[in-house]
Parts: structure tokens; sequence; C-alpha cells
């Protein structure tokens, strides 16, 4: 199925943030990447501001989709299961989703300095951390809401370190890095 205009504008938008960070995110850099005639991306998001925002918009669809693509929770969890969950999660934050994870770093940045941005950033990550509570409620961490977002700040503080190239874990030591914050959750 071919993507509609706005999502093949707001998906193109991803890879130039990736690519070319908040300097290079320009209505004509995200024509050029779409393969779209010049002034499409105006058309669809007349400001910088609003491509941003429908920018963050698909990238929270894509983020809810592949966390909803956990299996079925069904009974309590333990720790290996949830290390599986939330290893697998990481390493597609770092692999086949980098362009996105670049590109919500550069829109979280940013936000800091745009109200409106932050707003949709926050509504955004608020399903994400409905997400981990739910997660941790399921394995039955007790305080699932506040954990849940300690949670959710480990997480990207280990992706932001491997993303940004400071950290250099393989595949066992991310692991285990994933197993001790959710031991930390899970500890009574």
């Amino acid at each position: 199925m071919t993507p509609d205009r706005r999502t093949l504008i707001t998906d193109a938008a991803v890879g130039t943030l990736a690519a070319e960070g908040m300097r290079g995110f320009t209505h004509r850099a995200v024509d050029r990447a779409a393969g779209l005639p010049e002034g499409s991306t105006s058309y669809y998001f007349r400001t910088r501001e609003a491509l941003m925002i429908g920018t963050l918009g698909r990238m929270a669809e894509l983020d809810i989709a592949e966390a909803g693509a956990v299996p079925e929770l069904g009974g309590t969890l333990g720790l290996d299961e949830l290390t599986d969950i939330v290893a697998a999660l990481v390493r597609r934050f770092l692999t086949t989703s980098r362009a996105r994870t670049l590109a919500r770093y550069e829109l979280s940045l940013e936000s800091t300095r745009r109200p409106e941005l932050r707003a949709t950033l926050l509504e955004h990550g608020a399903a994400i951390r409905a997400m981990a509570e739910h997660l941790l409620m399921s394995a039955g961490a007790p305080e699932p809401r506040r954990r849940g977002h300690t949670l959710i700040a480990q997480i990207d503080g280990l992706v932001f370190d491997q993303v940004a190239g400071a950290g250099t874990l393989d595949e066992a030591d991310l692991r285990a890095a994933c197993r001790d914050m959710l031991a930390a959750a899970l500890r009574a």
C-alpha cells in the first residue's frame, strides 16, 4: 500500500532530522528526501513547527505500533520475559529504528524552546510511559506508575549513551543492563 502524502513527508522528515539535525531540517530538505516537488512539504505543513509536530506524531504512531507488538501479556511476567521484551525494544531503537531515535532526540531538545512542541512530546511520551506501567503491573511490580516512569528514563539514558557514540555495549552487556534496570523496578 502506498503511504499518503503526509506519511511520506513525515517519514522523510524523520530521515532528514536524523541525517542533518535541526539545522538542516527545512521544508526543501524534506521535499528532496521524499522525492517530491519543491513546495510539497510546505503545502501540508505550513510552518517549520507544524512540520515538527507532524513528524513527532508520526514517530509516536510508529513507536506505539512497535511497542504494541510486544506479545500478549498473560499472567505474571518474570524477569527473563521482561528482559527479552525490553532488550528487543532497545536493540530496535539502536538499529532498525535508529533514525527515529536520533530524530526524537533532536525534537526533544528543540521542544525545550517551543511550548507547543513540548506539549505534543509530553502527550506522546505519556502513552509510552503508560505501556511501561502496564508492563510492570503485569510483572507485579510495586508502584508501577512511578517505577514505569523511572524505567523509561533509564532506558532513554541507555539508548542515548549508545546512539550518541559514548557507549559500546555488546549484545550481552546490553541485555544485562536491561535486566539490571528491570530487577530494580521489580524490587519490593
